[in-house]
């Protein structure tokens, strides 16, 4: 198992690379100029010429490349050129926002999509099966905007002044404020310490459960609803597909007709011997989908007033801030590549004749 893991990272890198080599050249060679998307259009030549030489865009782009990695290796993501502030402090900040959301989606869809499926497999051609199956599709076809708009409108506009109401935007009400762990706990830390203590600072939820804050855990969830409903829906909808469709294979086959011949009741027959065997797909579309969500959903953050990584790469590539754009793909490949790990080791928890070598 650990000769696999070890062996899968090491494959890993190669990846990485090729995949920021890509986005670090096409960056560079799509039209625009870095210059005065950052400085306004007013910039002078004699100022563009500056701006470049300081930045060292006017070396080719392999040496750039080059440049890059050896920062990468020692740790340092560079500064964007829009916000002049160090990557890692972007990372910091906005990651969170996406990690938040797109597990909060996820969950979304698990509770809601899986048990969809299961009593579509279980009760197939029925009138339940139908419209399931009608409701996923439909879920599928929906696009974020649209959905992200209408549930906008329903919960924050019709369903005001009731209990039912739902903010439409931001993570938390204004006068309510999360503290950094590190300040709460009267821990005295710094350099990357005080970056990791802060990335789960920003993490609204998990700070108010560990910190207790009742009232900022309430209205953070509030805040995420809407959001993740919007994001969710789609991932859902293919879970409960996968989910249906996987358990009506399995549903079929001899040990399961001999467990019913056993004379066991079919919800621990469906539970316990069916959808474990069912589910290798539908841990395979969660990951991909996870991974989906967690590479930044702009659409979802932009209607909803969030700044995650999704707006925040649109907005890097849209002011050419390069530096923002190569260092957040990195990240996400990386992540990428953690979580098909993960899944591939979960095959073998879940299938015993899996062997991973």
């Amino acid at each position: 198992m650990h000769r696999y893991i070890i062996q899968r990272l090491l494959l890993a890198v190669p990846v990485l690379v090729g995949i920021l080599f890509v986005t670090f050249a096409l960056a560079r060679l799509i039209p625009g100029d870095p210059c005065r998307a950052a400085l306004g259009e007013h910039a002078t030549d004699a100022i563009c010429d500056a701006f470049m030489e300081r930045h060292g865009l006017t070396r080719p782009i392999p040496v750039q490349f080059a440049t890059y990695m050896g920062e990468v290796l020692r740790g340092d993501l560079g500064n964007s050129i829009r916000f002049n502030r160090p990557i890692t402090s972007l990372l910091v900040e906005r990651m969170p926002v996406t990690v938040e959301l797109s597990t909060s989606a996820l969950l979304v869809s698990l509770s809601i999509g899986i048990p969809l499926g299961i009593i579509s497999a279980v009760r197939h051609n029925s009138t339940v099966d139908i419209a399931t199956m009608v409701g996923a599709n439909i879920g599928v076809s929906m696009p974020v905007f649209w959905l992200g708009l209408m549930l906008a409108y329903v919960f924050s506009i019709l369903f005001k002044d009731t209990p039912l109401w739902l903010p439409p935007s931001g993570r938390l009400t204004s006068g309510l404020a999360i503290r950094p762990l590190y300040e709460t706990w009267n821990l005295t830390v710094s350099g990357s310490g005080k970056a990791v203590l802060d990335f789960f600072s920003n993490l609204h939820v998990f700070n108010a459960l560990v910190t207790g804050n009742i009232p900022v855990l309430i209205d953070a969830i509030r805040h995420l609803t809407l959001p993740a409903l919007a994001l969710g829906t789609i991932p859902m909808a293919l879970i409960a597909r996968i989910t249906r469709s996987s358990l009506l294979e399995v549903l079929g086959q001899d040990y399961v007709r001999t467990a019913r011949a056993k004379g066991l009741r079919e919800w621990p027959v469906v539970m316990h011997h069916a959808l474990r065997n069912a589910l290798l797909p539908i841990v395979t579309v969660i990951g991909l989908s996870f991974g989906g969500l967690l590479s930044g959903a702009v659409l979802t953050e932009s209607i909803f007033g969030l700044t995650g990584v999704g707006r925040t790469l649109y907005e890097a590539i849209t002011a050419r801030d390069y530096v923002v754009v190569q260092s957040f793909t990195l990240v996400i490949a990386f992540v990428f590549v953690v979580i098909n790990l993960l899944t591939d080791l979960t095959y073998g928890y879940l299938d015993p004749r899996i062997r991973l070598s």
